[in-house]
């Protein structure tokens, strides 16, 4: 177990000895491209490091009911702004559709109810915020990588690309829309799972009802909230800063594993 603990603070301290770079200097970064360059650097570290040590289906740890936190903060928006979500709230999500397209051969288009009727993953595992605190909770959805083989993924399928509910930045070209994204080892992980419920309850607006990402061995702004769509592409191209996130475009880092 120590030896667990002892390379687990070494994949989270690569990521966020990164990261803390980016927080605290988001203005430097974009006017030093050695900086940003020294960033991607220490993330290709991370990813590889991860995948030596731990191979690329090995579980994050899960925990007992016992463990669960009393507490779980709220990450990212509390609420997307618009009236469109506000609507869909307010049906209790009746007429939400999650839509999964782009390079696959079966688009799909699914309600709440018919995720439900899935075989489904429940997990208790640990959330580590980029800001400093984590958090355990229970989760339950389905497997992201059910969904991908139902949708039938292109040859050339390299990411899937996560859309959501919530716009940070009120942007005339949509670059304030909250977006993030895997690759496919990491959509077809084990524990990478679309969830419906935390702690046994169905997810509250807060935590990114009706359907969140979790994907257990990344930091927290990676558990895209607020779910529409899940785009499968085979680059970043064309997406706003083309980095592959709402906050890799600002900086952040892409892989943000722990």
């Amino acid at each position: 177990m120590s030896h667990l603990l002892t390379r687990r603070r070494f994949l989270i301290g690569s990521t966020l000895g990164a990261g803390a770079v980016t927080i605290s200097g988001c203005d430097l970064l974009d006017q030093n491209t050695d900086v940003l360059n020294l960033v991607r650097s220490a993330e290709t570290l991370t990813m590889k490091a991860q995948r030596l040590l731990q191979g690329r289906d090995a579980l994050a740890r899960e925990f007992t009911e016992a463990d669960i936190s009393p507490s779980f903060r709220v990450n990212g928006t509390s609420a997307p702004d618009s009236e469109e979500y506000a609507e869909l709230v307010e049906s209790k999500f009746a007429n939400w559709r999650l839509r999964i397209d782009g390079l696959v051969e079966r688009p799909l288009q699914i309600s709440l109810a018919e995720l439900r009727m899935l075989p489904a993953r429940t997990q208790i595992t640990r959330h580590d915020c980029v800001e400093g605190w984590s958090a355990i909770g229970k989760w339950t959805g389905v497997p992201l990588g059910m969904l991908l083989n139902t949708a039938g993924l292109a040859p050339t399928a390299r990411f899937a690309v996560f859309h959501c509910a919530d716009e940070l930045e009120k942007t005339l070209d949509g670059s304030g829309r909250y977006y993030e994204s895997i690759n496919l080892v990491d959509a077809f992980h084990p524990q990478t799972i679309l969830a419906y419920q935390m702690n046994g309850q169905d997810l509250t607006v807060g935590h990114g009802a009706p359907l969140r990402l979790r994907v257990e061995r990344q930091l927290g702004y990676k558990q895209a909230k607020y779910l529409m769509r899940i785009e499968i592409v085979d680059s970043f191209t064309g997406f706003w800063g083309g980095n592959g996130g709402f906050w890799e475009d600002r900086g952040y880092e892409w892989y943000a594993g722990i």
